[in-house]
């Protein structure tokens, strides 16, 4: 009766571990993220308020590898223009894995309005 309660427990306990690990990393590894438009970070593509494009390029390099075990590591991430405040607008930005091999990241809008813009990319 006692090991029984024991495996339950150990049980219960390494549940609750994966648990929480899948919510870490859940969270940190999101590819979302909302940002101001303010004179900082604001630019213009074809008349459009857009957020420019080394912001866009910074906040993806810096996100695209959160954990050890998820995603590449990318490095010199450039974007070809900013990214228009408008939903649906989208980029490609292109970086380096470790490796040397090139990799393009697609960049879409989700939400915008007046003062800031959300938008994920693709890992």
């Amino acid at each position: 009766m006692q090991r029984s309660k024991v495996l339950v427990g150990v049980v219960g306990g390494v549940t609750a571990l994966v648990a929480l690990g899948g919510l870490g990393t859940h969270l940190l590894a999101g590819t979302e993220s909302t940002s101001r438009l303010d004179e900082y970070s604001t630019a213009s593509v074809d008349g459009h308020k857009a957020l420019a494009a080394n912001v866009v390029a910074g906040r993806t390099e810096s996100r695209f590898h959160p954990l050890p075990w998820v995603g590449d590591k990318v490095s010199g991430v450039t974007c070809p223009t900013g990214l228009k405040a408008v939903a649906g607008a989208t980029v490609t930005c292109t970086g380096e894995k470790s490796d040397g091999e090139s990799v393009e990241i697609p960049v879409r809008v989700t939400k915008a309005d007046a003062k800031s813009v959300t938008w994920k990319f693709e890992r």
